[in-house]
């Protein structure tokens, strides 16, 4: 596996690229970092050249001031793949990754193949932007420790997390290592999600997958997406909340190399 920081116009990006054959780009949930689709990299690489980025403000990338906007970060993986000469790819984004999926697949569509969408959304309410501004303004308050709990009580089944303490204490990590300047500028991203009445005009083949007992985005969010985005396939994993691809795995797995083919 090789790490890279690749320089965008303001910030660097930080990396992962490993495998060989068609290119897959992963992009993380708010909070997370590219080392959450460490189930999904091993099991795509045999097959595919597989990215795993920090997106802006998370992980090892770059943090500038918000706030952000999801077509700043779409350009931002515009400009990630053009950097490294990546003419078209695979997305598989899931949560804020999902989003900013949305937003590139309807500003550069002749960079992207096939689209994974998993536990995301495709607007979000007034009511929903009072609750992202509120959780921005508790980060840059009292910092990120002070989500973790409950963030790892959205993303997790009581079962999971009583099974797998070890994956609860990885991602805890990865939420409290978030700059939290960087967590808010993405809340105000959230904020502006808007895609559903234009999905429609993608032609993109697309596969939505969530957790049946997501709560953060619930099933019908996802129904909603698969819906409104020409000939989508939707699958519901099981005994999964939000973070689905690490509580299921093998399903998850086995339904993204189904779909990539």
């Amino acid at each position: 596996m090789n790490t890279i920081r690749v320089p965008l116009r303001d910030i660097e990006v930080h990396a992962t690229v490993c495998g060989s054959g068609p290119w897959v780009t992963l992009a993380h949930a708010l909070g997370a970092s590219h080392a959450m689709w460490a189930p999904q990299v091993q099991a795509l690489a045999a097959r595919h050249t597989v990215l795993a980025y920090d997106i802006r403000g998370h992980g090892q990338s770059g943090v500038t001031p918000g706030p952000y906007s999801l077509e700043g970060l779409a350009d931002d993986a515009q400009a990630l793949l053009a950097h490294l000469g990546v003419a078209r790819t695979h997305w598989v984004g899931l949560s804020l990754g999902g989003m900013i999926g949305q937003v590139l697949a309807l500003r550069h569509p002749e960079r992207l193949d096939r689209v994974v969408l998993a536990d995301t959304n495709a607007v979000v309410p007034p009511t929903g932007q009072a609750m992202w501004t509120e959780r921005a303004a508790l980060a840059r308050r009292e910092g990120m420790q002070a989500l973790v709990d409950g963030t790892l009580g959205r993303w997790f089944t009581p079962a999971f997390a009583a099974r797998d303490p070890q994956t609860l204490e990885q991602v805890g990590a990865q939420i409290a290592a978030t700059p939290a300047e960087g967590y808010a500028a993405c809340c105000s991203a959230i904020c502006g999600l808007n895609t559903l009445d234009r999905l429609p005009g993608l032609t993109h083949p697309a596969l939505v997958m969530v957790g049946e007992q997501d709560h953060a985005t619930p099933v019908a969010l996802s129904r909603q997406i698969a819906q409104a985005w020409p000939g989508a396939q939707l699958v519901v994993l099981p005994d999964a909340a939000h973070l689905s691809n690490l509580e299921q795995p093998d399903a998850f797995n086995r339904e993204l190399l189904r779909f990539l083919g």
